[in-house]
């Protein structure tokens, strides 16, 4: 196997490169400031982790300037004087911040453990941008700024200004092996496709993100994916997900394209200005808290921008709207939730959203055995509809399995579902009564 530093300067065409054969990689080593090996005609960087990156021709100290919302989440994090974005517009919010990945991290340097490659992209002469190896490199600056702990071998938790000295030299003496890769944008964003299928999946938004970055992405981001956003809890009483895994963002697009986000976000990568984007998702989100006053739990992660494509012509009284939907949480008999939103909007018709319980096999069989007894004694129809008509079912015993339950009383009109309350149908008449 060979030595890191064997890889250094060397230029390597990538066998399963994207199409362009101008695509390559020039291996890179990190390191702390090892002067020996220099070499005029390579580009070293030592990376010191207590928030300094140097650069190790120049011996020049920089501190990482952040824009928003700090080292926690990576965001707009720099260093080697501004020449090495850490996180380029394509890349995802730092979604290590758990306790487990920003922990498993530093335990795996104190082990000796290898972290894996490190991708940069060379944009131009004066500017790389990590293409991928965020999570880890903003992993390393949170812990030696003291961001999170990690637990010693009593279990203590320890934080990096409570080590032991010889702890602290380990982890700002790490190595890491980089490749700095060269390419036109489309290559870049498919090699970045490319390294990113192991460890933590990119969501598809992410990925759109990176296919489609520019300034509307950018934009996007700092409304939507922001952490730190007031809006967000709000917001996420009506979206599933998380702000730093692009689901809010993702949601927006969808509404506000109707479900072509690919589309939508190729036609205003260039934008300057998410005006349309933000009016509309403002517009859902308005409309949901003023029909709905009362939040559920069960709200979250509804197609809210189909339902107000679909309703929000209509108008609403939230008190009644308020009183329908606790009476129907009240219901025993309704076992699907979620779906009283629709029901609601919808006209209160299609009991089908609720997914009314029915009856149970031995109600269905007690009544089926009762009304064939009665129509065989009476020399009528099993089915009280078929006894009721005129044609040849009149006096027609049906099977169990011809059968269906029915509720005497609609459930929709206070009817239960209990055996008080069912008779058995053909399954014609059954279908043709609906919810009468």
């Amino acid at each position: 196997m060979s030595h890191p530093a064997e890889l250094i300067g060397s230029n390597v065409k990538l066998n399963d490169s994207p199409d362009s054969p101008s695509f390559a990689t020039r291996g890179l080593l990190l390191f702390v400031c090892n002067k020996e090996i220099c070499n005029p005609s390579i580009t070293y960087y030592g990376f010191y982790l207590q928030n300094y990156l140097f650069c190790v021709e120049n011996a020049q100290p920089f501190t990482p300037r952040y824009k928003r919302g700090g080292v926690g989440e990576g965001k707009g994090l720099f260093g080697l004087s501004g020449k090495l974005t850490i996180q380029p517009e394509y890349q995802r919010n730092y979604i290590y911040a758990d306790g487990k990945k920003d922990v498993a991290v530093i335990e795996s340097i104190l082990k000796g453990y290898p972290l894996g490659l490190i991708y940069f992209n060379k944009v131009n002469e004066n500017k790389l941008e990590v293409l991928d190896g965020q999570q880890r490199i903003t992993s390393f600056g949170r812990f030696v700024t003291n961001k999170f702990a990690i637990k010693d071998e009593s279990g203590m938790q320890q934080y990096f200004g409570s080590l032991a000295p010889e702890l602290q030299e380990m982890i700002l003496a790490t190595k890491l092996l980089i490749y700095e890769c060269e390419g036109t944008e489309p290559e870049i964003k498919q090699w970045f496709r490319t390294i990113n299928i192991s460890g933590v999946a990119l969501t598809n938004q992410e990925l759109l993100n990176a296919v489609y970055s520019g300034p509307f992405v950018t934009l996007g981001k700092e409304e939507f994916s922001n952490s730190l956003n007031a809006n967000i809890q709000k917001w996420g009483a009506y979206i599933s997900g998380s702000a730093n895994r692009q689901d809010f963002l993702e949601r927006a697009l969808e509404w506000v394209s109707k479900g072509k986000i690919d589309d939508y976000m190729s036609r205003h990568r260039f934008d300057t200005n998410i005006k349309e984007l933000k009016n509309y998702f403002n517009s859902v989100i308005d409309w949901v808290s003023a029909v709905f006053v009362d939040v559920e739990s069960e709200m979250r992660g509804l197609e809210w921008g189909r339902l107000y494509e679909q309703y929000h012509h209509h108008p609403y009284n939230p008190q009644k709207v308020s009183e329908e939907v606790k009476t129907l949480y009240g219901d025993p008999y309704i076992k699907n939730r979620k779906g009283v939103f629709e029901y609601i909007l919808g006209g209160s018709t299609d009991t089908k959203l609720l997914d009314v319980r029915v009856f149970d096999e031995a109600t269905k069989k007690a009544i089926y055995t009762k009304q064939k007894s009665d129509a065989e004694l009476n020399g009528i129809s099993n089915c009280p509809l078929c006894a009721l008509g005129h044609e040849a079912n009149k006096i027609k015993i049906w099977s169990l399995t011809d059968m269906d339950a029915d509720h005497v009383a609609a459930w929709s009109k206070g009817g239960a579902t209990d055996s008080k309350n069912c008779q058995m149908l053909c399954r014609t008449h059954n279908r043709a009564k609906g919810n009468r």
